[in-house]
């Protein structure tokens, strides 16, 4: 395995795991990456995880705005074996031909199921219990193409998109591990995927950020836990944007959704069945902190509207 010539294409910290296998096991002659992001008001350019690997490693990188019009580099350096994780681009079909022990692709998802750029996010959101990763071959279309493996895990109470993107990100670099060496002599199982039972997974927008109270309380702890630590679910509460990184869902009987529960060191808000403490959050401008300290700073004989 240690010959054969890889091209691996990934952008953010979860696909450095199996960046970092491939080094390991095989002759990576390229890494292909999203290019360079301006951040923050100074828009002072950033390197993707990748990028920082590969240029650690002395790996050529390869950074086209649109890879569907711009893949030569790639084909130039002739590789046997193409493998994807979290690219950020959709791989033209001409150049999913060149290597010829195909492209694979890991996706954090059991697919069909989640098809997209946010399955972890909304496995989370719809209080799936389980979710995993699918080692696939990639056609043109969107994590459609034939299985090779897959693995499961639970999802845990306690788990927010942050623990559970670190656990599937080392679980996608062990399966492809296990399977390497099949796909490489051409000897990967192919399963198709059953198209019916197919869901899909949009990036997330702004819209999706935003908590709805009137809902039940499982529903909005599910989706503070899909969005923590990053980008976060947010309400508005007298007028100030308030973001939740940590909170706990009390079920009860309520008046009426959507009103505030002030207590020593907490503030709860009602929802359909219940209440949202919340435990940890950031305010607009502000860094994270506990409740207990924001609530220091609080006027608490100011009525609490929440939006």
């Amino acid at each position: 395995m240690e010959k054969s010539r890889v091209v691996f294409m990934g952008t953010p910290d979860f696909a450095v795991p199996i960046l970092e296998m491939l080094i390991a096991s095989t002759n990576v002659v390229m890494v292909v990456t999203q290019p360079d992001k301006e951040v923050g008001r100074q828009k002072i350019k950033q390197k993707s995880p990748v990028k920082l690997l590969a240029e650690q490693k002395h790996i050529p990188v390869f950074q086209p705005s649109r890879i569907k019009k711009d893949y030569e580099a790639i084909k130039e350096v002739k590789p046997d074996l193409i493998v994807t994780c979290a690219y950020g681009q959709i791989i033209p079909a001409s150049l999913l031909e060149v290597p010829s022990k195909g492209c694979v692709n890991i996706h954090a998802s059991l697919l069909p199921k989640y098809r997209g750029s946010a399955p972890i996010q909304w496995a989370l959101i719809n209080g799936e219990k389980e979710t995993g990763i699918t080692l696939m071959y990639m056609d043109e279309f969107m994590d459609t193409g034939d299985i090779i493996a897959y693995q499961k895990i639970p999802i845990l109470a306690s788990d927010d998109v942050g623990t559970l993107h670190n656990k599937l990100a080392i679980l996608g670099k062990d399966l492809l591990k296990e399977n390497l060496e099949a796909i490489l002599n051409n000897k990967a199982k192919r399963i198709k995927q059953d198209d019916s039972k197919a869901t899909l997974a949009p990036m997330i927008k702004r819209e999706d950020e935003y908590l709805n109270f009137q809902d039940n309380g499982q529903n909005i702890l599910n989706k503070i836990r899909a969005l923590s630590p990053w980008p976060l679910a947010y309400f508005i509460l007298n007028d100030q944007e308030i973001k939740i990184i940590k909170a706990s869902f009390h079920q009860e009987k309520v008046l009426e959704p959507k009103l505030v529960r002030l207590k020593k060191d907490s503030l709860e808000i009602s929802c359909l069945d219940g209440y949202i403490s919340l435990e940890i959050i950031k305010p607009f401008g502000k860094k994270e902190m506990a409740i207990k300290n924001y609530l220091n700073g609080l006027n608490k004989q100011k009525e609490m509207v929440v939006k």
